[in-house]
């Protein structure tokens, strides 16, 4: 499967080098405190597991769900910078340029293919909740810290999330969003594609 190590290996590399120009600019706990940085390594990751993996033969079913997790992961950042950061909180040039281009547009687009041509997981529906872990687990992570923390401490809403104090429709609504992209790549996953 020369076609899954190259892409898997191209999601690796473009992931850490757009992370790696951010963090030029910008302090790397700063970085680190944003989903799209976080989702593209744990992607990252997890393609290059697979990518490794394939080179040696056969990719552990195991493997294939973190790739999945991580794809899930990535997909939720792409369909979050298309919905609602690019018309409601930014706008789409500064969302699609440089670094970012790769973060919320390339990767996640490239790790989709991947996943649905190669990569699916031999897995159950209940797969789909492993999808959506790591956005209930950010969105507890950036709700302490937007919310919770002592004033002097926190950050800044950045996303937008605590609009009006709204953070719990906001944490309801991307859970249910990202459990809904999680379902979708399930259902598209085991309908097609190749090994």
């Amino acid at each position: 499967m020369a076609a899954s190590v190259l892409v898997n290996i191209a999601v690796a590399v473009f992931a850490v080098a757009a992370v790696a120009a951010h963090c030029r600019k910008s302090p790397v706990k700063v970085v680190l405190r944003f989903f799209t940085a976080l989702s593209n390594l744990f992607c990252a990751a997890a393609s290059l597991a697979v990518a490794a993996a394939r080179l040696c033969g056969t990719v552990p079913n195991a493997v294939l769900v973190l790739k999945y997790v991580g794809t899930s992961a990535v997909t939720v950042t792409l369909l979050t910078v298309m919905l609602f950061l690019g018309p409601f909180v930014y706008d789409y040039k500064k969302l699609l340029t440089g670094p970012d281009l790769w973060l919320h547009l390339i990767c996640p687009v490239l790790a989709v293919v991947s996943l649905l041509a190669w990569d699916r997981p031999a897995a159950p529906f209940g797969v789909v909740l492993l999808g959506v872990l790591p956005v209930f687990l950010y969105g507890a992570f950036y709700l302490c810290h937007v919310i919770l923390m002592p004033p002097e401490k926190r950050w800044e809403d950045f996303y937008g999330f605590n609009r009006n104090g709204r953070w719990y429709v906001s944490y309801a609504a991307m859970t249910a969003a990202a459990f809904l992209i999680s379902a979708i790549l399930w259902i598209a996953g085991s309908s097609g594609g190749c090994r």
